[in-house]
């Protein structure tokens, strides 16, 4: 167990780091441009997928976590244990950030661009379509599993550059917690706690439908 805690606390800690600190490196200097910003959030996650997925399941997420839970693939106090780090992890990504470069771009906090509901519906929707992916990629029976980190970080990477310049393509509440609470901006906070679980929830009940239905003997 406490090589799980380790591996989500580190593994969460590069994912918002990295995610969060390349916008705020966009803002300074300009050079990474938004697609670099969501080539920099896909590419780290597919490099953590890769080193811990076989510790913890590489989680990092809350949403996936849940997903991971309702699927029976973690126990309760995993998931409670889990959810609870990655908080921690994102909050630690956030201060170390701060130090570094100070509060810039709200420490990459999401916040939509153009309406709420805009946003909410879009979180929604990314979030579903990305766990969609790491359940059926990483847990079908069929499935090239060897690829799944791949599948996964380069969802992650699309979808951060179609989803970015409306909501901040956020598609897990400890991404945007972190950030939120450290820099003090938590107005739009709900919206990308409420709407990523609810995709994930969703997504993560119609596999566990389709694996019972698959399952069912055949006459």
């Amino acid at each position: 167990m406490i090589k799980k805690i380790i591996s989500e606390l580190l593994g969460t800690y590069f994912l918002v780091f990295t995610a969060t600190g390349a916008i705020m490196v966009n803002e300074m200097t300009h050079r990474l441009t938004h697609v670099g910003e969501a080539i920099a959030s896909g590419f780290v996650l597919t490099a953590l997928i890769y080193a811990y997925s076989h510790i913890s399941g590489a989680l990092f997420n809350p949403a996936v976590t849940i997903a991971f839970f309702i699927n029976q693939k973690i126990s309760k106090v995993e998931l409670i244990v889990f959810v609870l780090t990655q908080i921690v992890a994102s909050m630690f990504a956030s201060v170390s950030l701060l130090i570094l470069f100070g509060n810039i771009a709200s420490l990459g906090s999401t916040n939509p661009i153009g309406t709420w509901n805009q946003s909410f519906l879009l979180e929604f929707i990314l979030t579903f379509f990305l766990i969609t992916v790491i359940l059926n990629s990483s847990f079908s029976p069929k499935a090239l599993r060897p690829f799944s980190g791949i599948a996964v970080g380069f969802t992650n990477c699309i979808e951060s550059m179609f989803g970015g310049p409306i909501s901040g393509a956020s598609m897990n509440p400890a991404r945007s917690i972190g950030p939120a609470l450290i820099s003090g901006n938590i107005h739009d906070l709900w919206i990308y706690i409420i709407s990523p679980l609810m995709g994930g929830l969703l997504a993560a009940l119609i596999y566990k439908a389709m694996q019972k239905q698959s399952s069912i003997p055949k006459n």
